[in-house]
């Protein structure tokens, strides 16, 4: 489908295509390479294996509507939307708006989704080479949900940009909180925990911008800068686990063996099985990471050894990125010096055995002491969990942004979004009170 829209008096061509296969891979990659808040997972290669294995496609709810702008026949601004008939895999909740649409006879599904399926990481979701493409994009997709007769448009664990451009726009803010840990250490007078709630690099009152960061020289040192709790809690954690016999080896990118993919997703479909789920993501959608993204997984594989032999019993799988593939688009990490752009993200995990602490160490301790080694800057520990703040990993706003078709609907919602919002800045205060860091005199 294509159409020509004017926005602030400026031509735009806009194209909406059932398939991220239908869009110019490089384009898409450029285009997400110029935003603030570039991720791996909106990557073409990565939204076009979540299509192509089906673990995100029509016959799993996901029903792909890619809208991109163009002015003058280059891309300007684009976004990766599907129409859902369930709310699975958000992990923004909105089952009661639509269980209350129900109640009075009213369709909630099909909505509209901007968002990477199953991925609650933060990062730009309204792909634009300007502000003035960005407030076209949101406007167009608005227009095309009035026309659609759609219920609702949601996008979720947005950009500080695409957050300016849908309120703009009209759209309500919803709040959310992670836990996110920083490779930076306090400085004389700088308490941790004032750490900008929006995931400030550096803590206030410490390295300017134009300064490099203090990182942490190694785990060790980490350590040293918990409360005497949190560091002694963290010491036992280790403890139980080595004692147990489990050691563990990690591999970068192609160094991820074919064997080892394998062990990995049997730890990964193991988890979800546990609790009665299947696994959103298939087997095809791995091998189609190993294939075109290697470089940005990280996996940590933990052995023990039975008769003398190493078996591997658990994994946790690491996305990862770096400075040059947000500013090139490139994913050639292995070649990126470490900075301050460098982040890593908390994805998957599984285990074939029970070990007490084996979680503990395997998503988080063992892939903190690699950032520390390798010089990352932030590790992403994913959605909920307030059980990673005594693993140094502090609560973090994430936001989306919602608009409902129905009046007295949308209402109700702002209302309830407005004393959710005060109980999420009310338990972010709450939070800050209990850093697991030393406090400063």
């Amino acid at each position: 489908m294509q159409r020509s829209v004017k926005h602030d008096a400026i031509d735009y061509v806009i194209r909406i295509v059932d398939s991220p296969l239908a869009l110019n891979a490089g384009h898409w990659n450029s285009l997400l390479a110029r935003q603030a808040h570039a991720t791996p997972f909106m990557r073409h290669e990565y939204l076009a294996a979540l299509h192509e294995s089906g673990s995100a496609g029509p016959a799993t709810g996901w029903t792909p509507r890619f809208i991109t702008l163009e002015r003058g026949g280059e891309l300007v601004a684009a976004c990766a939307l599907y129409l859902k008939d369930h709310s699975y895999g958000e992990y923004v909740f909105d089952w009661a708006w639509a269980n209350a649409y129900a109640q009075h006879g009213l369709a909630y599904y099909p909505k509209a989704l901007v968002a990477v399926p199953f991925t609650p990481v933060p990062g730009s979701r309204l792909l634009a080479r300007d502000a003035a493409a960005r407030q076209a994009l949101i406007t167009a997709l608005l227009d095309w949900c009035r026309d659609e007769n759609l219920s609702s448009l949601h996008l979720l664990f947005a950009g500080d940009e695409d957050l300016a451009a849908c309120t703009s726009a009209g759209m309500m803010l919803r709040h959310t909180v992670q836990f996110h840990w920083m490779n930076v250490a306090p400085t004389l007078g700088t308490d941790v925990s004032s750490l900008h709630p929006e995931g400030a690099d550096f803590p206030r009152g410490g390295p300017s911008e134009n300064s490099a960061p203090t990182l942490f020289r190694d785990f060790d040192d980490f350590l040293a800068s918990l409360a005497q709790e949190k560091r002694k809690k963290i010491k036992q954690e280790r403890r139980k686990v080595a004692q147990a016999g489990v050691t563990f080896r990690w591999s970068l990118g192609a160094d991820i063996s074919a064997q080892d993919w394998d062990f990995f997703y049997r730890c990964y479909e193991r988890t979800y099985l546990e609790h009665g789920n299947a696994p959103y993501l298939n087997r095809d959608f791995f091998a189609r990471m190993a294939g075109t993204m290697p470089s940005n997984w990280l996996l940590f594989v933990a052995e023990r050894k039975v008769g003398g032999v190493a078996q591997a019993i658990a994994s946790s799988l690491i996305a990862v990125s770096g400075e040059n593939e947000e500013t090139t688009g490139s994913s050639d990490l292995k070649n990126a010096p470490a900075t301050a752009g460098r982040v890593a993200y908390g994805r998957y995990w599984g285990a074939l055995e029970r070990v007490d602490c084996l979680h503990f160490e395997t998503c988080y301790y063992q892939p903190l002491q690699w950032c520390i080694e390798h010089g990352y800057q932030r590790f992403e520990g994913g959605a909920q969990g307030e059980h990673k703040m005594a693993r140094a990993l502090l609560p973090v706003k994430t936001s989306s942004t919602h608009w409902l078709a129905h009046p007295a609907f949308a209402d109700a919602v702002e209302r309830f979004l407005e004393r959710e919002g005060e109980g999420v800045a009310g338990y972010l205060g709450a939070l800050s009170n209990r850093s697991p860091f030393k406090q400063a005199n």
